[in-house]
């Protein structure tokens, strides 16, 4: 417990309170995630199970919980544009463990797709993902791996969209269609 000076300082001192403006608040932001399948967000205890579980989280400086909760509070400039948001490796450990059965991973997904509408997107998946755009890889072949192949007998490039014009203009198809390279072109904001 605080010594009496102490606590009367804190009561007294705002800049010791984090205080939320309501022109912060996107009172809709958590209906989205409901109406995106993640229906039972607001019955969120903030037990903090899903950050204990959380491999990403003992290496990193995520905390699932933190990002629930500012997602029910409506916080959503300050959740699309957490570079956190990213840390998440989908592995459903806060999922399988949750109390109350809450889709958390399905939620930080929905949050990236929301970050991505945005603008709100890491140099490093915005790069990954410009690759996919061109080569209909992530991780295209290189030179390297072309040697390989060849010293293994393989084909220098695998019959994919690599070898395949045809392909590859499939794939770019229906990244036009879903919207996906238009996401991926689009302006990236500060902070992502």
């Amino acid at each position: 417990m605080l010594p009496e000076a102490s606590r009367d300082d804190f009561m007294e001192d705002p800049t010791t309170w984090e205080t939320i403006d309501t022109d912060d608040i996107d009172p809709y932001f958590a209906d989205r995630l409901v109406e995106a399948g993640v229906d039972r967000i607001r019955t969120c205890i903030q037990c903090g199970t899903c950050s204990a579980v959380c491999p990403s989280g003992r290496r990193t400086a995520f905390r699932t919980r933190e990002i629930i909760r500012k997602a029910v509070l409506g916080l959503k400039e300050e959740v699309v544009s957490s570079p956190d948001l990213w840390l998440c490796t989908t592995c459903f450990a806060c999922l399988e463990r949750c109390p109350r059965q809450i889709k958390v991973t399905e939620a930080i997904v929905i949050l990236r797709n929301i970050a991505v509408e945005e603008g709100f997107m890491l140099p490093q998946h915005r790069k990954t993902s410009q690759k996919l755009l061109t080569t209909g890889h992530a991780v295209p072949i290189d030179s390297v791996n072309r040697r390989m192949r060849k010293a293994l007998g393989l084909q220098e490039l695998p019959p994919t969209t690599h070898s395949n014009e045809k392909a590859l203009e499939d794939v770019k198809k229906i990244m036009e269609r879903t919207g996906f390279s238009t996401l991926i072109e689009g302006e990236a904001k500060e902070g992502a």
